[in-house]
């Protein structure tokens, strides 16, 4: 993931240039949030190749508006056209990209925090870049489906991991301990919303109730846990 702006982008090329001389072959997006993407400019050229999930290009589209407009009400910038990168090679399946001496394995998921997570695991060093699958200390954000997340969370648990990357917070060692905060929150919020709407309590009540004994230790959570249960009720209203 290249950042939220260009000039994050910029200093994160800056910084690859100042460890190896080898060309930057591939730019992986494990989705297509503004903070994980926006950067992706300052490596736009000849023989870079932009990797994200099948649906990602699709995702970037319908966002594009509103990425440009974020960019230009909080930081003042106008991206130029061509300034959002969008994939040239669409993972649909497990593929490996093979750097030499070094396999990437990419995982696209169904839908979980977005309905275009890609995972990225390094085989030789056994490090799992999760992208927003993953989030540590900030509360995680449901921007696609409480129960597929769930799920997918379950999936990752049996991969070979010596090293996880959330996409915010601090990398950890423990494996898969790493994800059960984040998977304790979700199945909180997954079992009193469904408690919830058996009780016929309307979204409003949801909202001010559901899950407020699950966020010790969260950040942001005044940001988005009301928006989390909006989409949890949502998604669940009509489940069977």
């Amino acid at each position: 993931d290249t950042g939220g702006t260009p000039a994050v982008g910029r200093a994160l090329k800056a910084a690859v240039e100042r460890t190896t001389r080898l060309p930057v072959c591939y730019v992986i997006h494990t989705h297509a949030h503004p903070d994980h993407v926006l950067g992706g400019s300052a490596f736009v050229g000849p023989g870079t190749r932009f990797v994200g999930h099948t649906r990602m290009s699709a995702a970037l589209s319908a966002r594009e508006p509103y990425l440009r407009n974020a960019l230009q009400r909080d930081f003042g910038i106008e991206l130029p056209a061509g300034g959002i990168a969008y994939p040239s090679l669409r993972v649909a399946e497990r593929t490996t990209l093979d750097l030499g001496g070094r396999l990437l394995q990419l995982d696209p998921w169904p839908t979980a925090h977005t309905d275009h997570d890609l995972s990225v695991l390094d085989l030789r060093t056994r490090t799992l870049f999760l992208g927003d699958l993953l989030f540590a200390g900030h509360l995680p954000v449901v921007d696609g489906s409480l129960r597929g997340w769930t799920k997918v969370l379950a999936a990752l648990r049996d991969f070979d991991v010596a090293l996880v990357v959330p996409g915010h917070g601090t990398p950890s060692a423990v494996w898969p301990g790493a994800l059960d905060a984040e998977a304790a929150y979700l199945q909180s919020l997954l079992g009193e919303t469904r408690a919830a709407l058996r009780s016929r309590w309307t979204i409003q009540q949801a909202v001010e109730q559901v899950g407020q004994d699950a966020l010790v230790g969260w950040q942001l959570t005044d940001r988005f846990h009301k928006r989390n249960v909006t989409a949890a009720f949502a998604e669940l209203e009509w489940e069977d």
